[in-house]
């Protein structure tokens, strides 16, 4: 079972900036992705940015060229950064695991951290 805590959320003005980070329970090269997702009030999760082991990225259209994902295995963290924020932002922010082995796939969710897009 991997234990994943978010943290870095809070409140900032559109157009500003804010990072959140992940810390997992253990060795994120033993995962295969890394992701964020979020969840609006009275919307589904939807899918932001996932990493690879290999350190592929892909990206949510809605924040291609404004969100970098990113990793630091020493510290088995995965980072989102979020820039340019805007309103429609406004989201809990979850972080995902997934491993898989053989025809078993895992998928671990963090307990998430509120971002708030506001003036």
């Amino acid at each position: 079972q991997v234990q994943l805590v978010e943290s870095g959320g809070g409140l900032v003005q559109p157009g500003g900036s804010l990072t959140l980070s992940c810390a997992a329970s253990e060795n994120i090269l033993t995962l295969n992705a890394l992701a964020w997702y979020r969840q609006a009030p009275e919307k589904e999760r939807e899918f932001v940015a996932s990493i690879s082991r290999s350190t592929t990225t892909s990206y949510a259209d809605s924040v291609k060229g404004r969100f970098i994902i990113s990793r630091d295995n020493a510290k088995n963290t995965v980072y989102l950064q979020m820039n340019s924020l805007k309103p429609e932002d406004t989201a809990v922010y979850y972080c995902n695991a997934v491993r898989r082995s053989g025809y078993d796939t895992n998928s671990y969710w963090g307990q998430g951290t509120q971002v708030t897009v506001s003036s």
